[in-house]
């Protein structure tokens, strides 16, 4: 299955887009909107990009205020958005950061750096996620957990018991050794000699 990360360019010019996704199409799945207006009802679709290009000069809804209804936007404001722009003013450089882009290329475009700076924020996104995705079984093992008293076997989210180890296994990265304690091996290894009497 084809798992290429998702790219929104968003460009008035039709050659720009062209420019972009020829640069991208080999390692990205590469969508593409001529407005800001068009670039906010792709995001309503159901499937999001991984990393948005957007042009800051466009007629209409200009770059700023899409990266802006976009970060407002629950369900899009994750999104990494790089700015393509011939921009080079500080202040407009500052003004795209408080807008909520990570980052900035400029035109005329570096074919070596724009690809660079893509494939590092998509590889910080992915990151992102996975630390996310990590916490949240974090959280799902810190909560209340039914546990058999006799037993000792955890009841998953389906209602199935399972044995402790299993349970932590799936739900975590840990690994199993197994040994023995103290109480159990006088009471089940009478004979033998697992641990001195005086530790």
């Amino acid at each position: 299955m084809d798992k290429k990360p998702r790219i929104l360019i968003v460009d008035d010019e039709r050659f720009n887009i062209k420019i972009l996704a020829g640069l991208l199409h080999e390692d990205y799945k590469i969508m593409a909107a001529k407005t800001g207006e068009q670039a906010l009802k792709t995001l309503q679709g159901e499937i999001l990009p991984d990393l948005i290009l957007l042009d800051i000069m466009m007629p209409g809804m200009d770059g700023y205020e899409v990266c802006e209804r976009l970060k407002a936007d629950e369900r899009a404001k994750h999104i990494p958005v790089i700015f393509v722009t011939a921009v080079t003013e500080i202040e407009d450089a500052a003004r795209g950061f408080q807008a909520g882009a990570v980052d900035f290329i400029q035109k005329p475009l570096n074919p070596v750096m724009a690809k660079a700076r893509v494939d590092l924020h998509i590889n910080l996104h992915k990151s992102m996620e996975d630390l996310k995705e990590a916490l949240f079984q974090v959280k799902k093992l810190s909560g209340l957990l039914p546990i058999c008293s006799h037993c000792k076997k955890i009841r998953d989210d389906k209602g199935y018991w399972n044995q402790i180890e299993s349970y932590i296994q799936d739900h975590s990265e840990a690994e199993f050794s197994h040994g023995i304690c103290q109480e159990c091996a006088k009471k089940h290894y009478p004979d033998l000699d697992l641990y001195d009497d005086e530790s």
